[in-house]
């Protein structure tokens, strides 16, 4: 069963044998929307791949306030506690499930094993490294060019996204959080976003209209 799962999201990623060892050495787990799966200062004893759904990774600065990094979607892993694993240092990200999700959890003790054993597994931690690097980017971006207001619709666009669904269940505040601003600032740029035919509010609830 462990098997197909994971033949079905990585068949076309990973030679046979790879996608066996896989199955052999980890273990499934599955998660709710909105449990946390890292904490800032933990060990990292595995390494995630993700089945279905999406988690999202966030720094923390000194006084605790969060930001939004990137997403991680069903196919990818985090590369960031790939670098802790491997560097022997403890998580510098919180990670948190954005939906209900399954991931496969790899003891740390692989890592250095594949990494010379199978070509197609060091393919993918460049390509997963290529990607994040890319969309942290994305988010120096963001956050040096763009106004608050398309922060926000960029953000709301990337959860619809990840979450296969331009209904967004969420409060404002959490947005806030995700932000690193106020509830005040995002309940009146909601507002402005709604004015503007880009969103429809509802209680606790958002439909992106501007995909």
């Amino acid at each position: 069963m462990l098997l197909e799962m994971i033949n079905e999201q990585y068949g076309f990623v990973f030679e046979a044998p790879l996608l066996k060892d896989i199955a052999q050495c980890g273990s499934l787990k599955k998660v709710a929307a909105g449990q946390l799966l890292i904490d800032i200062g933990e060990a990292i004893t595995h390494l995630p791949l993700l089945l279905s759904g999406a988690i999202k990774i966030m720094r923390e600065d000194k006084k605790g306030d969060e930001l939004l990094l990137y997403f991680i979607e069903s196919g990818d892993t985090c590369t960031m506690s790939f670098s802790c694993c491997m560097g022997g240092v403890r998580s510098e990200i919180r990670a948190v499930a954005e939906t209900d999700s399954e991931i496969i959890m790899i003891p740390v003790s692989q890592m250095d094993q594949w990494m010379g054993k199978y070509k197609s597994w060091q393919q993918f931690i460049l390509d997963n490294y290529q990607a994040r690097m890319k969309e942290l980017l994305q988010t120096v971006d963001t956050l040096a060019f763009l106004r608050m207001d398309d922060r926000l619709l960029k953000h709301l666009q990337d959860k619809a996204k990840v979450n296969g669904d331009d209904h967004i269940h969420t409060t404002h505040q959490e947005i806030a959080y995700d932000l690193h601003t106020s509830r005040v600032v995002i309940s009146r740029l909601l507002k402005k976003l709604e004015i503007e035919g880009k969103i429809s509010l509802h209680r606790n609830d958002i439909t992106v209209i501007d995909l």
